[in-house]
């Protein structure tokens, strides 16, 4: 584990390759705007999951964007809409009572202290936690408090050139047993999107996820 001076659990690891992956990310036209083929993709993984939600997450070194996204009621966000409870002008809404819940993953970016993809990034392997009360580490985690997160699992997108983009993740609110088949399941469709974003590469255009 690693902590602060102070003594302090650390719970956003230290990303060395994030400068060489925000090369790569620009060389492949990626994690600047959602697209619809990413979105195709956040809804079949959840789908195979059975999770609430799903995304395709690519890391710079200051955020987290997701450019393929699934929330319960199936419909992702527009680029740049306010979350529920925020009006326009970035207020609140005067409808909300004060201590509202926040509606997990409603916009498409987050900080990097926030979750658990910054770790599968840097880690380079996947991260199972089928309850994250179980790690102190994870446990202390902002969207614990913010979002609800209970459970997680993601697999590193890494790329022909060695780098991980970023991540393919499910989350619930609840505590999953994810198991063994989770696990080989988000590799296997990491995969299946690492090939296709080396598809596109190689033929110069935007494509669609099978």
């Amino acid at each position: 584990m690693m902590y602060e001076a102070t003594g302090r659990l650390l719970v956003t690891p230290v990303d060395k390759g994030a400068p060489a992956r925000v090369r790569r990310l620009r060389e492949l036209g990626l994690g600047e705007r959602a697209e619809p083929g990413l979105d195709a993709f956040a809804d079949r993984l959840a789908r195979v999951m059975d999770a609430p939600y799903a995304m395709v997450n690519f890391i710079d070194e200051e955020r987290q964007f997701f450019a393929g996204l699934h929330l319960p009621d199936g419909a992702p966000p527009e680029p740049g809409a306010p979350a529920p409870g925020v009006n326009a002008m970035g207020g609140a809404d005067e409808a909300d009572e004060p201590g509202a819940a926040v509606e997990p993953f409603a916009e498409r970016h987050l900080e990097r202290d926030r979750g658990y993809c910054p770790h599968v990034v840097v880690r380079g392997k996947a991260l199972v936690l089928e309850d994250v009360c179980d790690y102190p580490r994870f446990a202390g985690n902002p969207v614990v408090d913010e979002f609800g997160v209970r459970s997680y699992l993601g697999a590193p997108l890494v790329d022909r050139t060695g780098i991980a983009l970023g991540t393919v993740c499910v989350v619930d609110v609840a505590p999953r047993p994810w198991g063994r088949t989770g696990l080989d399941t988000i590799k296997s469709m990491a995969a299946e999107l690492v090939d296709w974003i080396h598809l596109r590469e190689a033929e110069g255009e935007p494509g669609a996820p099978l």
